[in-house]
């Protein structure tokens, strides 16, 4: 296999994010970034649809000379990452390798609690597919999970309402809806990669002793470890920094919301699926 970049995808910007925090963790790799804005929101989708647009998006990066490809989409990773790994990539390339967001933060969110009670946010197709408490059950069988789903917080991110006064009626309402699970929580995971946006608001209206986990931040030394294991990977990941950012939509577009999710200017190409 010849070297190339790091595959970075998500159904849209929020992937950003996640891209963001490992970029700062580990600069010198080269970054491919694609975001699937024409089809974008994945979330309400079915299951059988997620995987579809995803492993096409996945053999797109694959295309581009990827061997590594981080699905930083928790829908993606919820509902297509399993089938991607066994069934897909001992046909396609055994040699390539496809890692998800929820496995890494399932590996660590019981170490951040006290009580024992933790809270798991995210759009509507991440928490019905239920892929958190499972994974995390597995790390941390005495621990409590409890679910929010959040169907307004991703729309408001995107059409740039995120700091209006209208997002703190629908923060707010859905932090409610979680604490009346149990007023044990004192950990909440942000487990969609738009809602570090809101992390203001969160803030807010979250009880102080509560701690607020930001996924990239998680992810990124995650990445970190899996490359030190294995060192057949790290060979081929190029290393000279570069970043690119593909979109199945209109660059001009992505370039204008995917900064504020990045933290700095981006210059996207068009990529037809």
């Amino acid at each position: 296999m010849q070297e190339g970049p790091i595959g970075v995808f998500d159904s849209g910007y929020g992937g950003l994010t996640v891209l963001k925090e490992i970029v700062k963790e580990l600069p010198q790799y080269d970054y491919l970034y694609l975001g699937d804005n024409a089809r974008t929101p994945y979330g309400t989708r079915s299951f059988e649809t997620i995987y579809e647009f995803t492993r096409e998006c996945v053999l797109k990066l694959f295309d581009q000379g990827c061997p590594l490809v981080i699905l930083a989409c928790n829908t993606a990773s919820a509902k297509a990452l399993r089938n991607i790994q066994q069934k897909d990539l001992p046909i396609i390339d055994s040699g390539r390798r496809v890692l998800g967001v929820i496995r890494p933060t399932a590996e660590v969110i019981g170490t951040y609690s006290k009580t024992g009670h933790v809270g798991v946010l995210g759009t509507s197709g991440t928490i019905s597919s239920g892929s958190y408490e499972m994974e995390i059950q597995k790390q941390f069988p005495d621990l409590h999970v409890h679910q929010q789903a959040c169907p307004m917080w991703v729309p408001l991110v995107e059409n740039g309402e995120h700091n209006s006064p209208g997002a703190d009626y629908f923060v707010q309402q859905c932090l409610d809806q979680l604490f009346a699970q149990s007023d044990k929580i004192d950990t909440i995971l942000l487990a969609c990669t738009h809602y570090p946006l809101l992390m203001n608001k969160i803030r807010k209206w979250a009880p102080d002793h509560v701690q607020i986990l930001n996924q990239g931040e998680i992810v990124a030394p995650s990445l970190k470890d899996y490359l030190n294991r294995h060192p057949e990977m790290d060979a081929n990941c190029l290393k000279t920094g570069s970043l690119r950012f593909l979109t199945t939509d209109s660059p001009t577009n992505f370039d204008q919301k995917a900064s504020q999710f990045f933290g700095g200017a981006i210059h996207s190409e068009f990529m037809h699926l």
